[in-house]
C-alpha cells in the first residue's frame, strides 16, 4: 500500500479543516420563505391607510402598488370581495428634515422619510398570514430652487416607487426578500422647558472609604 508523503500532523490538520468547513455549512440559518399558500390566486390591494398629518398620501401610493402588482403579473388583481388575499398597508410616519443650508440659513437640501406597516390577510381563513413592520422609503434631494433640484412632491413619487416594489417583492417572494427598518435608536434626553429647573446631579464623593 502506498503511503502518503505528507507528515501525519499535516494530514490531521487538513482533515480537521474539511470537517470544520462542512460543519459551518450545515449550521447556516436558512429560514423558510413563507410564500403565499397555493389557494391564493387573486389579490386585492386595500386602500392605503394614512395615519400621518400629511394629507393625500394614501391615494397615489395605493395606485402605485396596484400598478406594480399588475406589472409583476404573478397574481390577478381583483376587488377585495372577490380576492383570496388582501394587501394592507398603513403609513405611520412622514418626516421631512432639512439637511443643508445656505449662508442665510435657507434650506438647500432635504431628507424625506416615510415609514409604513405591511400585512397580508388570507380572506379564506380570515387570518393575517404575515406582517412586515417598518417598511421604509428614504429620499434625499436638493431644493427645487437650485439647479437639478426637485420638489417635495417629486421626492414622494420616488419613495412611492420604492415602497410599491417592496410591497410586491415581499408578497411574491416571501420572507427575507424585504426587511423592515428597525426603529431602535438611542433616546434623546428630554429638553428642559422654560421655567423648569434641571434636576440637580448628585456630587460624587472623592473619598468613599
Amino acid at each position: 500500500m502506498k503511503r502518503s508523503c505528507l507528515p501525519r500532523s499535516l494530514r490531521l490538520a487538513f482533515a480537521a479543516a474539511i470537517l470544520s468547513a462542512c460543519a459551518s455549512e450545515d449550521l447556516v440559518y436558512q429560514p423558510a420563505q413563507q410564500l403565499l399558500p397555493p389557494h391564493i390566486n387573486a389579490i386585492a390591494v386595500r386602500p392605503v391607510t394614512n395615519k400621518t398629518q400629511q394629507f393625500g398620501l394614501e391615494d397615489k401610493l395605493t395606485l402605485r402598488i396596484r400598478d406594480e402588482f399588475l406589472r409583476n403579473g404573478q397574481y390577478r388583481i381583483l376587488p377585495e370581495n372577490a380576492a383570496d388575499g388582501v394587501v394592507v398597508l398603513t403609513i405611520k410616519r412622514y418626516l421631512l428634515v432639512p439637511t443643508q443650508y445656505d449662508t442665510v440659513l435657507t434650506p438647500t437640501a432635504y431628507k424625506l422619510l416615510v415609514t409604513a406597516d405591511l400585512q397580508f390577510v388570507d380572506r379564506t381563513a380570515n387570518t393575517i398570514l404575515w406582517t412586515e413592520p417598518n417598511l421604509e422609503g428614504v429620499q434625499t434631494y436638493t431644493a427645487s430652487t437650485l439647479i437639478g433640484g426637485i420638489t417635495e412632491e417629486q421626492a414622494r413619487e420616488l419613495i412611492w416607487d420604492v415602497l410599491a416594489r417592496d410591497v410586491v417583492k415581499r408578497t411574491v417572494r416571501g420572507f427575507g426578500s424585504v426587511t423592515g427598518a428597525s426603529q431602535r435608536r438611542i433616546p434623546e434626553p428630554p429638553a428642559n422647558q422654560a421655567g423648569t429647573p434641571a434636576l440637580p446631579t448628585k456630587p460624587v464623593n472623592p473619598n468613599p472609604y
